[in-house]
């Protein structure tokens, strides 16, 4: 079948996801519910994350039919069966690339690593014989052992190295992309456990690695202090663990719609539009801290403390700014030539949740994004495209103006830290809304430290992180309330984008 041409305008790519099978992710994430909310994003190209899962790849094996040379779409009934739930207004093609995210753990040179990576693979023949090397081996191919049943997100003791020269066996077409770079506790550039250079990682076949991923915490503009990365593109995905979430990040692209022109795209730039990103402060390990106390700083203070939380002593969680400055020989705002924009966004359900003062989640904010679904088309088409007039009457004009503002990148920004989801807010903190709740993120909120019989010191998360970012969005972290234009913890390897 030939390819899809997309000449028209670029699509959206979200290659970073998870199944109902990995460790903390909603029992939604199967394909027919994938598909629906993808055409209700505005997604044309998704991974199907934990492909070497078994019973996933049934799942993937009994729903998918091949479309465009190496991606697959669902058996014509199911499409039918979504088209039937959507307004007509959302029909839209929607593939899928099988893809898998492998966690690995390993010693080498006398320090524990923790490597996350995103493996991609254009056929299910690849995608067996990538499985048949991890786990238990077959049809005369020699396994590894590793437990690929137990989490869709498997954790393998296997050098990164050797990670990507199982996958080069496994087709001479499948190709790695180190995911979330900067997480501190599983990632290649990660100040717990990863490496100070991406080609360190992968050693004598770092030539294969092509593009990164960014992850939650950080955008272009951060890595772009970093000269070591020129020479890899940069791709955003949402790394979702709910199918809500899709999308929150994600890689727009401008090329045919097939695997080989995705795969020229990500690895040379020719048809890399740009990334749909956080605002990075959104991200669980933006900013420096200690959660346990609730210590956010920022990197100077950190380096002046030593590094110590000043309530208990304990190391501070390097977050992904600190690292970035660790590692950066070039000043905030540094742009290289030739490189894709970035467009930061909120999603649209923790907007509205923002306006109503309700959970995103909550059955009006569903309600009201289904309206304005039905009558202006996909949510990220709202957010990027729709006349800001035609929001304002469709959804009203509290909406128009915020996402005017969205668009203008006038937020108020409060850091994630140490594994705690940043707030990015397009109001004034201070303004009043009809409720109490945190209308952007259900953040648990944690008990009260128990009293300390000396007398307290100020907290130190009330010092604000100083400044007004610069236009890069790297310079200096907001503080909580601060306005300014312009991931995910050592539990486990759960949700650490």
């Amino acid at each position: 079948m030939p390819s899809v041409r997309v000449p028209s305008q670029p699509w959206v790519a979200d290659l970073h996801i998870h199944s109902r099978y990995s460790r903390a992710c909603s029992r939604d994430l199967e394909l027919p519910n994938l598909a629906w909310w993808a055409q209700r994003k505005g997604i044309t190209l998704l991974g199907t994350g934990d492909v070497t899962h078994p019973a996933w790849f049934a799942h993937l094996r009994e729903h998918l039919v091949p479309a465009e040379p190496g991606l697959f779409r669902l058996h014509p009934d199911r499409e039918a069966e979504v088209a039937r739930r959507l307004p007509s207004n959302l029909h839209a093609p929607v593939r899928f690339m099988l893809s898998v995210e492998i966690a690995t753990i390993y010693k080498r040179d006398e320090r524990t690593r923790k490597v996350h990576h995103l493996i991609y693979l254009p056929d299910f023949a690849a995608a067996a014989r990538f499985t048949a090397r991890l786990g238990h081996g077959g049809d005369g191919i020699d396994g590894l052992g590793g437990n690929l049943g137990s989490d869709g997100r498997p954790i393998i003791g296997l050098d990164s190295r050797d990670l990507l020269e199982v996958t080069l066996e496994s087709s001479p077409d499948a190709f790695l992309v180190p995911a979330h770079i900067w997480t501190p506790w599983f990632s290649a550039l990660g100040s717990k456990s990863g490496f100070d250079a991406i080609a360190d990682c992968y050693a004598d076949l770092a030539g294969h690695i092509r593009a990164v991923e960014t992850g939650l915490s950080s955008d272009p503009q951060m890595n772009w202090r970093v000269s070591s990365l020129d020479s890899y593109q940069l791709v955003s995905n949402s790394d979702a663990h709910s199918p809500q979430a899709l999308a929150r990040e994600a890689t727009r692209l401008a090329c045919d719609l097939d695997y080989y022109a995705v795969k020229r795209a990500i690895e040379t730039g020719d048809g890399l539009y740009d990334t749909i990103e956080f605002f990075p402060e959104e991200g669980k390990y933006h900013a420096d801290g200690h959660r346990a106390c609730g210590v956010c700083w920022e990197p100077a203070r950190t380096r002046a403390a030593g590094g110590r939380c000043p309530e208990c002593g304990k190391p501070l969680t390097v977050g992904v700014l600190h690292r970035v400055e660790e590692l950066a020989d070039r000043p905030a705002g540094y742009r290289p030539e030739g490189r894709p924009p970035a467009t930061h966004l909120i999603q649209l359900h923790e907007i509205i949740g923002e306006l109503q003062g309700v959970g995103a989640k909550s059955k009006s904010v569903e309600g009201r994004i289904a309206t304005l679904a039905a009558k202006l088309g996909s949510e990220l088409d709202i957010l990027l495209n729709v006349d800001v007039e035609d929001i304002a009457r469709v959804g009203g004009a509290d909406l128009g103006e915020a996402i005017a503002r969205l668009r203008a990148g006038q937020v108020h920004r409060r850091p994630g830290y140490d594994g705690e989801y940043g707030v990015i807010r397009l109001r004034d903190p201070a303004t009043p809304t009809e409720s109490t709740v945190d209308a952007l993120f259900d953040v648990p909120v944690r008990p009260a430290p128990p009293a300390r019989a000396a007398a307290p010191r100020p907290r130190a998360h009330s010092a604000q992180l100083a400044g007004a970012e610069s236009a890069s969005n790297s310079a200096q972290l907001a503080g909580a309330g601060s306005a300014s234009n312009s991931t995910e913890p050592p539990s486990g390897p759960a949700d650490v984008a």
